[in-house]
């Protein structure tokens, strides 16, 4: 069984071009709820006018209520675009560390946020990642630059980070994407994946920068949001 963490690879024998992967964390949707707030449903319009211009072949959007109702508004800015729905761009734990792979200082903080997989859990996160690497990474087939956009949640953005970095499995803990900010990483054929943009709020105003966070986040860093 392959590594989740692989890339997809194109043939060698076709053409290969650019891929532009664009992330985006759903809007507020307060405790994770399935609705989004008032505030989710403004982030997700002016998410929405900040893409207008890219040419996108494809949106996909988690299964869950907000991601798809963050998908429907910021399609509703953009021209002809209809949102696909994937079970891969749900909410789940990508990669379950062993303690061995964690700094003793942290395990078992670590351990204690993800708790004890359910039954077929680790497996279930393992299939759907392998999909997703599978779909959203790499060089894309073809001559022309390929640009897809994911509507998703924290766990899996910051695993694609993560990969895009080839920082330790376990890294993907702790790199944590407000709601709709954006992150775009570029899979060319020719050089390492590159993070062009991380957690990007510049399409939000003030006031709705750092929603989704715990309140001591919002205390901490929104000062520095603005």
């Amino acid at each position: 069984m392959p590594h989740p963490i692989t890339p997809a690879t194109p043939a060698t024998t076709a053409p290969a071009a650019t891929r532009y992967l664009y992330l985006a964390r759903h809007g507020d949707a307060g405790h994770e709820g399935p609705a989004l707030t008032d505030a989710g449903r403004r982030q997700a319009g002016l998410l929405g006018r900040r893409l207008a211009g890219v040419p996108w072949d494809a949106v996909h959007h988690g299964p869950l209520g907000r991601a798809a109702e963050t998908a429907r508004l910021v399609a509703a800015e953009l021209d002809g675009v209809v949102p696909q729905e994937a079970e891969w761009a749900g909410d789940y734990v990508p990669y379950w560390p062993e303690r061995t792979e964690l700094p003793d200082a942290h395990a078992d903080r670590i351990l204690g946020f993800l708790g004890d997989p359910g039954p077929g859990e680790r497996e279930a996160g393992a299939r759907l990642l392998r999909e997703a690497m599978a779909r959203c990474t790499g060089s894309a087939a073809g001559a022309a630059p390929r640009h897809e956009l994911v509507i998703t949640h924290s766990f899996l953005i910051g695993w694609l980070v993560r990969a895009a970095l080839d920082a330790p499995d376990w890294r993907w803990i702790g790199l944590s994407p407000c709601n709709t900010a954006l992150t775009v990483i570029r899979y060319a054929p020719d050089r390492p994946a590159s993070v062009l943009l991380l957690n990007d709020m510049a399409h939000l105003p003030g006031e709705l920068k750092w929603t989704g966070f715990p309140k001591q986040y919002d205390d901490e860093f929104g000062t520095y949001a603005v």
